[in-house]
């Protein structure tokens, strides 16, 4: 019971004892958050075909996971997944497109013997049934995932003739679900085309403080459809969290346990109702956990997201 005589739940009551602990990690030269962590579980979502649970912060790897083969390239990478893995991440988001993306995450989680505790999501991205058959294997091969937990027709490129290929791979266990992506605003109207007619597990789409067109019809379409959606750009490509680092942070973020913008933003994109998980990329461990941050204790309301939104103007 607090001193005002409301009775506390247990989260609220694990928060106040981690908050406690921050001094503590604050002299051990931890972060504040990292003590928070500890003990606040991450948020989660349930993909609405299954009801699986998954974290609302995911973690992309456009760009950042196309590195070389040398140990002084990947072991930082390394450093990021396991992080990843210990602060309660499960969605890692991959593309042939990518470079060489797909096969640093595969060679990265063996190494770490992760498989198990990580859902793989990747992508089909060519023309014709034979073809994407065999970049979806050349995918698995990479991933060293057989099955894969998600296989997406990338920007929908021929989407009707891979979400036959996939309807099928489904039903013989290849992939356990089935998505389509987009990243840009004009390609709404046919991802919302889409969903309406095709049967999919999962829509990826853009969607950030600075791109709000998914609010207008993708996002209601896909939560009444019960299609789970990913999210990526939750920074608008970078450079809206890039203009903002350079404003003090509104007092009124502590009112949701945020420290940072990048935590901010991403409480913005995760609390709409639709949304089912965040996929931020990055290559530094710091990030990484300053992201994670953003999956953990209290998000926003309506009022709030309001004052997100003109905050970051």
């Amino acid at each position: 019971i607090t001193r005002s005589g409301c009775r506390m739940n247990r989260r609220e009551g694990l928060l106040r004892i981690a908050l406690g602990m921050a001094g503590t990690a604050a002299g051990a030269g931890l972060p504040v958050n990292d003590a928070v962590s500890a003990l606040a579980s991450p948020l989660a979502r349930p993909i609405p075909s299954s009801g699986e649970a998954l974290p609302v912060i995911g973690l992309g790897t456009w760009q950042t996971f196309d590195v070389g083969p040398s140990p002084a390239q990947r072991a930082p990478l390394a450093d990021v997944l396991r992080s990843f893995l210990e602060l309660g991440g499960r969605l890692v988001d991959s593309s042939p497109m990518y470079g060489r993306s797909e096969e640093v995450v595969g060679e990265l989680t063996a190494g770490l013997g992760a498989r198990e505790r990580l859902f793989v999501a990747t992508k089909v991205w060519t023309e014709g049934a034979r073809a994407g058959i065999a970049q979806m294997e050349d995918s698995m091969r990479k991933l060293r995932a057989d099955p894969i937990d998600l296989m997406q027709v990338h920007n929908l490129v021929d989407v009707d003739t891979h979400l036959d290929t996939l309807r099928d791979w489904k039903q013989a266990g290849r992939v356990r679900y089935v998505g389509v992506t987009h990243y840009t605003a004009g390609a709404h109207q046919a991802v919302a085309r889409l969903i309406a007619m095709r049967p999919v597990d999962f829509v990826q789409i853009n969607y950030s403080v600075g791109e709000r067109e998914a609010e207008r019809r993708l996002l209601p379409l896909a939560r009444e459809r019960r299609v789970a959606v990913i999210v990526n750009r939750p920074f608008g490509g970078g450079g809206l969290l890039g203009r903002l680092r350079s404003r003090p942070l509104p007092a009124w973020a502590a009112e949701i346990g945020c420290t940072s913008w990048a935590q901010l933003l991403l409480k913005f994109v995760i609390s709409h109702p639709a949304v089912t998980c965040a996929i931020p990329a990055t290559s530094r461990v710091a990030h990484l956990r300053d992201n994670m941050a953003a999956g953990r204790g209290s998000l926003p309301d309506e009022g709030l997201r309001a004052r997100i939104a003109a905050a970051a103007q």
